[in-house]
């Protein structure tokens, strides 16, 4: 069965750091891999994104600094290290796996493998 598990979040104070683990299991995923997020009444947003040799990474601007992702391929797990945390980060966060080659890192409907998410509270 091809699954993606998330795990690392919680409930931290502003100015915190979390780490965010994604594995996988069923398939090896050979292309895009990223983090969405969705707090409550909004739309899920694009965080960050990796290619498969992790030499790309793409991460929305509202991240870009604090936030990096990265992945171990021998252990099929993606990371979402997020430091200098803010109130405004309070989110559902989920990983996504594309199964075939796109440049569009940032579009949710490419991606066809979801985790079923974890919640990251951030608190002022």
């Amino acid at each position: 069965q091809v699954q993606l598990v998330e795990s690392g979040g919680g409930l931290v104070q502003a100015g915190g750091s979390l780490r965010l683990s994604c594995a996988a299991s069923g398939r090896t995923f050979r292309y895009l891999m990223g983090w969405f997020r969705q707090a409550p009444g909004k739309e899920r947003e694009f965080v960050a994104a990796i290619t498969w040799s992790g030499g790309n990474t793409y991460y929305a601007d509202s991240v870009k600094g604090r936030f990096t992702i990265s992945r171990d391929n021998a252990k099929n797990t993606v990371y979402l290290q997020m430091n200098s945390l803010k109130p405004e980060d309070t989110a559902v966060y989920s990983c996504a796996a594309q199964l075939s080659w796109s440049s569009s890192y940032y579009a949710k409907e490419r991606y066809e493998i979801w985790g079923q998410g974890t919640q990251v509270t951030v608190s002022s």
